[in-house]
Parts: structure tokens; sequence; C-alpha cells
């Protein structure tokens, strides 16, 4: 079997490369010369735990290709996923230029039956853009070719895509044709072994289903983080009450844990496309536009709590950040909560030294020398007044209390992962804030 996906980024490349794993031919396209040229050679653009090695291993065996040329890639193909971004327009709607753009080369080259099927986050309706966009080419070609049209959407999470695409927990289809509905369950015939079907429904519902579920999501994130925040007003402990509620199994512990906020590429884009979606429906959802507005101001959390502390003013002030990515496990900055944190205190006087395990070179391209960058975590410590933890790699877990005793100027720290206990910094002599908690001033 053969298939094209065409966009080589985030979605597109784990999907292409975790489907020629299964045996399958894959054309990975993309208009990126440089980046296709990287990618023939094995080097990936991205860092996803476990996605370069088998970059590697489907290139040596032959499955696996990567080619900028949509209409050679496309021939013989009997689907074809369009996989290209969807960045959110000024109003925060989808922006779909490159989706179409890439159905009308569909349409424009395609010689006989295929599916194309959307994997892109799209919002509702986009299939049927799809589908026009691709029929019009062919009447310009006065080409009678049949075709079908599907959505696909991923469930990916940074960090773990491999093993999400891999073994799914569920493969969510929306389609009204039988042909397209054989061909696709083809294609994902191998993921099925952990006995998790592939979800069949109509395409509109398919679509929605992906915003409903990053929503949901994000509700969740941000109604933990706002009592968080209340929590530390009234004197009660957050991890207590995190523990308290999700025993229940009605409500769980996924997604539960309180901080700095969410950021990267799905939650903030696809919650803005869902709300302006209702709002062009005349449906409105407020329910997300509070999680939206409670997100952006959970991101300056931490950054007023340092300011607060040090008495309005950072002036003078080396501050230590450790994490610039949005999450563990990925070198994504996108709508990541440093930014703002180091933003504002940058702001307030203070000179930033960063460290993160893998985001450094995003965080040079997207900061530049605005801030210092260390080359590990101590260095980053060096005289500086405070240390705020923004994201919760692994290797920041068990820090070397002792050293950075020796290394800090001022024994402070701001967690907004809640990574610590606080009897833990009360007993090393630091002043430790975190999320929903009370502070824990250190002893003078």
């Amino acid at each position: 079997m053969k298939t094209a996906v065409i966009g080589t980024g985030y979605v597109g490349l784990v999907s292409g490369t975790c489907f020629a794993e299964t045996g399958i031919q894959v054309t990975c396209v993309d208009i990126d010369k440089k980046k296709i040229e990287r990618l023939r050679n094995g080097e990936v653009p991205i860092y996803e735990p476990g996605l370069t090695r088998l970059v590697k291993n489907n290139l040596e065996k032959n499955r696996l290709t990567f080619s900028t040329d949509l209409g050679e890639s496309i021939q013989d193909c009997e689907a074809v996923f369009i996989a290209v971004g969807t960045p959110p327009d000024e109003d925060g709607s989808a922006d779909l230029q490159y989706v179409l753009d890439v159905a009308r080369k569909i349409g424009r080259h395609m010689k006989e039956y295929m599916v194309v099927i959307t994997k892109s986050t799209v919002p509702i309706l986009t299939s049927e853009k799809v589908r026009m966009a691709v029929a019009e080419e062919l009447k310009k070609r006065n080409a009678d070719i049949p075709f079908d049209v599907a959505s696909n959407p991923e469930f990916l999470k940074e960090g773990a895509a491999v093993n999400d695409f891999l073994k799914p927990d569920r493969i969510v289809v929306g389609t009204d044709s039988e042909r397209a509905e054989k061909i696709i369950n083809r294609l994902y015939k191998p993921f099925l072994l952990n006995g998790h079907p592939v979800i069949i429904m109509d395409i509109r519902s398919a679509e929605m289903t992906k915003y409903a579920a990053n929503a949901m999501l994000a509700t969740k994130i941000s109604f933990m983080n706002e009592i968080a925040n209340l929590c530390e007003a009234v004197g009660a402990d957050v991890n207590m009450v995190r523990k308290g509620i999700g025993s229940d199994p009605r409500i769980g512990n996924k997604f539960i844990y309180p901080g700095a906020g969410y950021g990267g590429s799905c939650f903030p884009k696809d919650v803005k496309a869902l709300v302006k979606t209702a709002k062009d429906y005349h449906s409105p959802l407020r329910i997300l536009q509070s999680v939206e507005d409670a997100n952006e101001h959970q991101k300056t959390i931490i950054g007023r709590k340092v300011i607060d502390h040090f008495g309005g003013s950072l002036e003078g002030k080396q501050i230590a950040v450790w994490g610039l990515s949005f999450k563990p496990e990925t070198d994504d900055m996108r709508e990541a909560p440093s930014l703002v944190i180091i933003d504002a205190l940058l702001s307030a006087g203070a000179t930033v030294t960063a460290y993160d395990p893998v985001a450094m070179e995003v965080g040079k391209r997207i900061l530049g020398d605005k801030i210092g960058y260390a080359k590990d975590r101590h260095e980053a410590v060096l005289d500086a007044s405070a240390l705020v933890i923004v994201t919760e790699w692994s290797e920041f877990r068990v820090p070397n209390y002792r050293m950075m005793e020796k290394l800090m100027k001022e024994k402070v720290i701001f967690d907004g992962r809640n990574i610590y206990e606080a009897a833990e910094m009360n007993e090393y002599g630091f002043t430790y804030y975190s999320i929903g908690r009370k502070p824990m001033i250190a002893k003078q």
C-alpha cells in the first residue's frame, strides 16, 4: 500500500514515519527544500523522543521518502493525508490557506481515485471546502476522476507522540464513503492490536471531536489553576485538594495539576478557534472563553510573585529560569508560559539567565540576546537572587541544594510546577513559593 503525507511538521512527520514503520510505502511532502534535504539525511528538525530513530530506520529500508514534488508523490496513492499548518488568524479562527492550497494541488495532479484525508486540526466544515477545492480543479481539467474526502484528526501528545500513534487509545475517522472507510481501515489495521477500534462517524462530528477533546483538557487545566489560586488565598493546599478530587473516577487524576498555564501548538490555538466558530454560529461558548482568559492570567502569576517578593522592582537582580519549552520532552515554545514570565521579569528590571535541556536553540531564535543562556542548570543559578521553575523536566526534580546554596546570591525559589515540597525547602533554608500553597519563608 502506498500513501503520501503533505506537510512535514509535527503531525505530518510523526504520522508518515509511523505509517512507514508498519510497512506502508510513505512519501512525506513539503515545499521547504532545505527541510526536505535534511530529512533525506536523517536529520529531524523537531525534538520528539524516538522519532529520529524511526526516521533513519525507515529511510534505510526505503519505506519512507521525502519530496518537494506533490504531483509526483501522490501518484498511485490510495490515500493522501493533508497535514499542513493551520495557524490562528487575528480573530482567532484557523487559517485554512495552506490546507486549501494543498487540496487544489491534489486536484490538479491526481490521475485516479484516492481518498483525501484531512489530518490537520481544522474547523467544522473544512472537509467540505477541501472537497470543493479538489472538485474545482478537476473541473478545470475536464477530468472525471472519482475521489472521497475524510477527516482523521490526530490525538498526539508532544513528548509521547510516537507511542501515541503506534499504540492509539482511539482512532477517529469521519467519512461518508464505504470505499474510503475500507481504505482507512486497512491503513490503521496494524495499530489496532491493543483492542481499540477505529471510531467511524460523520465528517462534521470528527472535526468537532478534535476540538472538543482539546477544549475539555484545557478546561480541566484552567479549572485546577483557578482552584489553586483560591487555595492559596484561603490557606488550603491544592495538592491535598487535587488528591481528594482525583480519586473520584468521574473526575480522574489526569490534567488536574496546577501550574503556570498551558501552552504549545494545540490547546491555545484550538480553544481560540472553537470559540470563534461558536461566535460565527451564534452559539457562544462562555465556559471556553473563560478558560482562555483564565489561562492567560495564569501565565502572569509567577512573574508577579517574583516582583512582589522583591518589593516591586527587580533592578540589579539576576533571575535564573529553569525550563523554556511549554512542557517536558519537547523543544516547542509556542505560547509557552516561559515567554510571559521572562517578559515580566525583564520589564521589572531583572537580568535573566535560562536553561532548558532541549529548547535552548529555539529559545535563542525567539528571545535573542534579551536573556543569557546557561550550559547547564548550575550555571544558570550562579549569582542568582532567585530561581524560577517553569518546565517540569526530570533533571530539575532532585537538585543539589547544597551546591545551589553556594552558587546563588539569595536562596529563593519560585516553583511554577509544584515539583518540590515546602517542608524540604524549609529544611534547606530556601524561601519557597509555589502554585496553590502557602509560601514558605525561610527563617533568617
